[in-house]
């Protein structure tokens, strides 16, 4: 891509003692220097030869250009750099880097797909082939990490969670939500934990309608997620968190049914529910008063719906009263529906409010992969758009696990981009090897030589 629209020369006359003048003009330069990353990550975990082989390819082969492997690694690794659109082809098509992360000769080889091809490619999966892709994600996943832990996990929890998305303009399947009070999609994220780790691993995405029910889709994603997980680490305990969409009589049935799986469901609060809670309440309220503080009192009941559960569960409760400055106390009870056998403080402090850590992996995916850029008018186009980015945190993820030894083992994805991948760089390419010139000053060139050597770069 030779066209330009703006100026390849800068002039700036009057900032220092002489006129400075910027040029665009590098030949085999690239800001994405640091990208090289990414690769070997994605080497390590086979992911977009995974989801390519789940793709049919109906094209004619003779004017094929670019084989779906490509495509996929070209959207994924742009998306991984963020570049979300798939506008940014334009200016990205010839960029020596990102040629190089395909496959391509970085230096004389043919140009990556364009903005109308990706665009063609991104609407022509259809259910089956995101359903085998997803499955192919999923697979990559646990796979990696029972070769990490070498198949002995302790315990494995698993969290779905619901998120919005806002649309605009006439998207398909996108209604209005009065929750949300937007009109939007509702995608459904999956992420596993394993033992005590801090990370939550995303291993599942899937976009919904605006309009669908909190618990749509989820016993789908946990018959199959059990029961790979359970072939992968077959002596670790199962444990899956959910939040109040979730709590459907269908739901529990199957949880039930799982003899491996401990479970925690939030329950929203209920004229029964609040009246077993009453008694703790008081306590809560009286400790409040004395103590002029927020005050909470843990108990538990057995509790059952009159039509669609077929016996008593467990039910905890959290008979909190909230009070803030300026403001009076206010009764915040909450309820959660469990089979383990803990004292309800330990298995609410110490098990489900760690489902907070997922709503950071969400924003994540939200404000640093913009997983929301769903803008194609076709619903399973924009599926297909979730799952790429998906696969770009998964990236994105890798990379982190292996600077658990840096200052960057917590680093946001938008940071990890920041600090690592955006480099400027110049690529030479010989008959024998392709150099990347990267800055020598670079403030985290310590930690970037770690994460290389972890990734299955050599020293030389």
């Amino acid at each position: 891509m030779n066209e330009h629209t703006t100026t390849d020369c800068l002039l700036f006359p009057d900032i220092f003692d002489r006129p400075v003048v910027a040029k665009f003009d590098q030949q085999q330069g690239s800001s994405d220097g640091g990208a090289i990353l990414l690769k070997a990550a994605e080497r390590r975990l086979g992911l977009t030869s995974a989801l390519a082989a789940g793709l049919r390819d109906d094209r004619q082969p003779g004017k094929v250009e670019h084989e779906l492997r490509e495509l996929i690694t070209q959207r994924v690794m742009a998306i991984a750099l963020g570049y979300e659109d798939a506008n940014d082809a334009a200016r990205l098509a010839c960029d020596p880097v990102h040629k190089l992360l395909v496959g391509r000769n970085p230096a004389n080889g043919e140009d990556l797909a364009s903005q109308p091809t990706l665009s063609r490619f991104e609407n022509a999966p259809d259910r089956k082939d995101l359903l085998r892709m997803s499955e192919a994600l999923a697979d990559c996943v646990i796979e990696r990490h029972r070769k990490r832990l070498h198949g002995r996990a302790r315990r494995i929890t698993i969290d779905l969670d619901p998120s919005d998305d806002p649309t605009h303009g006439q998207q398909e399947f996108t209604f209005f939500n009065r929750y949300y009070d937007t009109y939007c999609y509702l995608p459904m994220v999956c992420f596993l934990t394993f033992n005590e780790e801090a990370e939550q691993y995303l291993v599942a995405a899937v976009l919904r309608p605006g309009n669908a029910s909190g618990s749509a889709g989820a016993l789908g994603i946990l018959r199959r997620l059990i029961a790979r997980v359970s072939d992968a680490f077959p002596k670790a305990k199962i444990r899956v968190r959910l939040d109040g969409g979730f709590a459907s009589p269908e739901v529990f049935d199957f949880l039930d049914c799982e003899p491996k799986v401990n479970y925690l469901v939030n329950m929203a609060a209920n004229a029964v529910l609040q009246r077993k809670a009453e008694a703790a309440m008081k306590w809560a309220r009286r400790a409040s008063e004395l103590s002029g503080q927020t005050e909470h009192v843990y108990g538990e009941c057995r509790y059952a719906t009159k039509k669609t559960w077929p016996w008593k569960r467990r039910v905890i409760n959290k008979a909190e009263v909230v009070r803030a400055a300026d403001k009076e106390a206010k009764d915040n009870p909450r309820f959660v529906v469990t089979n383990l056998k803990q004292s309800p403080q330990w298995i609410y402090e110490e098990v489900y409010c760690q489902r907070g850590d997922v709503e950071n992996r969400i924003k994540e995916l939200h404000d640093g992969m913009q997983i929301g850029r769903t803008s194609c008018s076709n619903f399973l186009a924009n599926t297909f758009r979730v799952l790429l980015t998906a696969t770009a945190y998964v990236l994105m993820q890798e990379m982190r696990l292996h600077l658990a030894p840096t200052r960057h083992a917590r680093a946001q994805v938008s940071t990890l981009r920041e600090h690592f991948l955006k480099l400027g760089a110049q690529v030479i390419v010989s008959v024998r090897r392709i150099v990347l010139h990267l800055p020598q000053a670079f403030p985290y060139r310590d930690s970037f030589h770690l994460l290389a050597l972890s990734l299955g770069a050599q020293t030389g």
